[in-house]
């Protein structure tokens, strides 16, 4: 992704943490990002005597582009229109150098010159300057889209790229990790924890589950584990002693790759008591049919019925009405499991209506 152009929404390209290292160099979800692909309709322009400065508004948002203008293609035009007479009169009616560059100059000028409510292709480098975030464009042009081909093309193609790799949390080789830093193989642990529960909860579609329901998923994880790790805790153990230190490594384990599904909304519990239940996110029927009839019932009301309700009120009632337990991350997660059911739609945003 560093090297390549990114293609994300306007809003998440305003909102992207910056490096603190390496100025330049964005966040999107642990994601590095240096370079962006934008498609989006002008709405303001400025001219200046090197660059153009479009404001492309994609319909999440409206980000500054600079444009700088291609100072030898104007050399060329000027060359081009004081020889067309000298050439053209010694080509006679044939191939003229000079006439066909001015052609492609005045074509390339065409396509870089845009209007307010034409559509615009930029791609190159963000940039943050005097607290504004802005696209130097490397690349951009306008795009003759009449039948709105491309843009359709567009909106099907972005969401499947945060689905497939934006939204999904940056992985890293175990080759590009230090084994010698300190934490890291804890670390490197519990993300191979967390990616094992998560695809045994997407396979088997589980809907609730207890700890122990899960636990010897993970025993194979931990029995791969070095035995000397083990043993600079407790160098004369004997065998009853490793294997309660073993359990309890697994135990261990499994609380903390239970804590990072929570905190990514992916699973959380109804109710907070001694016998633990964790509900899926996704799978949690009851969930996703009372945060429909929530918004159904609340856009009936005037406040709620042109905007939508905003996902924080939504929070407040699931709270009320389902479960305290539920987080913001886990209805996030469920209303996005609705819009994609077409039960809901968002009507701006973080806000949603019914059909």
């Amino acid at each position: 992704m560093f090297n390549a152009y990114s293609r994300l929404y306007v809003k998440d390209i305003l909102q992207m943490r910056e490096s603190c290292q390496v100025p330049g160099i964005y966040f999107y979800n642990s994601h590095p990002i240096f370079k962006v692909d934008v498609l989006g309709t002008v709405v303001y322009k400025r001219e200046r005597e090197d660059f153009f400065c479009y404001g492309v508004d994609d319909g999440t948002g409206v980000i500054n582009c600079l444009c700088w203008k291609d100072e030898q293609c104007k050399d060329q035009g000027d060359t081009a229109k004081s020889g067309a007479t000298s050439l053209g009169s010694s080509t006679h009616g044939g191939f003229d150098p000079a006439n066909e560059l001015k052609k492609l100059c005045q074509a390339q000028r065409c396509l870089s010159t845009l209007d307010i409510g034409e559509l615009l292709r930029v791609r190159g480098p963000v940039k943050t300057s005097r607290q504004q975030r802005e696209v130097m464009a490397s690349t951009y042009y306008k795009v003759s889209d009449p039948v709105m081909v491309v843009q359709i093309s567009w909106m099907m193609e972005v969401p499947r790229l945060y689905r497939e790799c934006y939204d999904k949390p940056l992985r890293l080789e175990n080759g590009a990790q230090d084994p010698n830093a300190p934490g890291t193989s804890a670390v490197s642990l519990l993300g191979k924890a967390t990616r094992i529960l998560k695809d045994f909860l997407k396979d088997r579609e589980v809907t609730r589950f207890r700890p122990y329901d899960i636990q010897e998923i993970l025993q194979p994880l931990v029995s791969s584990q070095p035995q000397k790790t083990m043993s600079k805790q407790e160098p004369q153990a004997g065998s009853s002693s490793g294997l309660s230190s073993s359990s309890n490594h697994l135990r261990q384990l499994l609380r903390e790759s239970l804590q990072t599904l929570m905190d990514e909304g992916l699973v959380f519990r109804k109710v907070k008591s001694q016998d633990e239940v964790y509900h899926v996110t996704e799978q949690d029927k009851d969930l996703l049919m009372a945060i429909r009839d929530i918004i159904k019932e609340d856009c009936r009301r005037e406040k709620y019925a042109e905007k939508g309700c905003h996902v924080l009120h939504i929070l407040s009632s699931v709270r009320q009405r389902y479960s305290h337990n539920v987080s913001k991350a886990a209805l996030e997660l469920a209303l996005k499991a609705l819009e994609c059911n077409s039960d809901i739609i968002s009507t701006r945003d973080s806000h949603y209506a019914v059909f």
